[in-house]
């Protein structure tokens, strides 16, 4: 069914009601919230990302779906998680990310001063969202206006963003996942807000292996700790060439080479994977504390300073004995 845009702004209600033949199912979740439905329709200045039927009927259908579909909290997030704070027309989209902060601020599900976001941007001519766990969905129909700002339609339903943990082991961060269980740092990490974590990945643990072999708890604890950075959600559209106090107590410099950041001499390979407490970039190598003088290549060069010098590569991952691979 054709959506209707219309010129002048309609109430939440109407417009839901002229579009039922692509948003009944968004209703019908809706009127089990009379509460959410209530403040959305007084609400002013917010945007609605509206999933469409297909896109509902897809997500009840997978696992996450299902699950969440038997508890009324998460339900309740997940909706809130749809509504940004802000009216964001099509024409605000542009190629640059922008992360722009929603209704979702229950504490069970996000660690995010301000409200948990999501990532904003074109791709090519499509305005596209991405959420927690890399997930993306497109806007389809843009700018149903109504009295309290407007309605896009996506494609998909957005994923809540999750734990550190939960993601690291969603996206093959399998070694790092093992780490944080070996330092016992599973749940402070997980229970940091406004985080901002440089997560390296599983070929970065496994080239600095005998380094790691003989760790104790608390040298491995100091080594995590220096990849986390709290009170600041570092996105990727205000990292800039600064230095950072990390959890551990020690510095790290942020610098931009060439279009690419760098954390002392590690290159950021995948920015911006939102989680419940804030945002993860993976990193190509591992950072060490006792060596932060380690930094990007310089002009003209193709190799980094190794931060930790000598160490060889190991046959096995690092820390992943026990850890579930990721589902693909």
């Amino acid at each position: 069914a054709a959506l209707v845009v219309g010129t002048s702004a309609q109430s939440l209600t109407d417009v839901l009601a002229a579009n039922n033949g692509t948003l009944s199912s968004l209703t019908s979740l809706l009127s089990a919230n009379s509460e959410l439905v209530s403040a959305l329709s007084e609400a002013q200045n917010i945007t609605i990302l509206a999933p469409s039927n297909d896109a509902l009927a897809a997500y009840l259908n997978s696992t996450a779906g299902a699950a969440a579909a038997t508890d009324a909290g998460a339900v309740a997030a997940l909706l809130t998680y749809h509504v940004l704070n802000g009216t964001y027309p099509a024409s605000a989209f542009t190629n640059s990310s922008q992360f722009l902060p929603t209704l979702l601020s229950n504490s069970s599900y996000t660690n995010v001063t301000g409200g948990q976001v999501v990532e904003a941007r074109l791709r090519g001519e499509t305005a596209s969202i991405f959420t927690g766990l890399l997930s993306d969905s497109n806007v389809t129909v843009a700018n149903v206006n109504f009295t309290g700002g407007v309605v896009h339609v996506i494609d998909k339903v957005l994923t809540v963003p999750q734990s550190a943990s939960n993601t690291a082991g969603a996206l093959n961060l399998t070694s790092l996942a093992g780490a944080l269980t070996t330092a016992n740092l599973v749940g402070t990490v997980d229970g940091l807000s406004d985080v901002t974590i440089f997560a390296p990945s599983n070929d970065a643990f496994q080239a600095i292996g005998s380094a790691t072999a003989n760790l104790s708890v608390e040298a491995l604890s100091s080594i995590l700790t220096y990849h986390v950075v709290q009170g600041a959600v570092g996105y990727s559209s205000i990292l800039s060439n600064t230095t950072l106090t990390t959890v551990n107590g020690g510095n790290v410099t942020i610098s931009i080479v060439n279009g690419s950041v760098y954390v002392n001499s590690a290159r950021v390979v995948v920015p911006d994977v939102l989680i419940a407490g804030g945002v993860v970039h993976v990193i190509d190598s591992v950072l060490n504390p006792n060596n932060t003088s380690a930094a990007p290549p310089t002009a003209g060069a193709t190799t980094t300073t190794p931060a930790f010098p000598g160490a060889s590569s190991a046959t096995d991952v690092p820390f992943t004995s026990g850890v579930p691979p990721a589902s693909t």
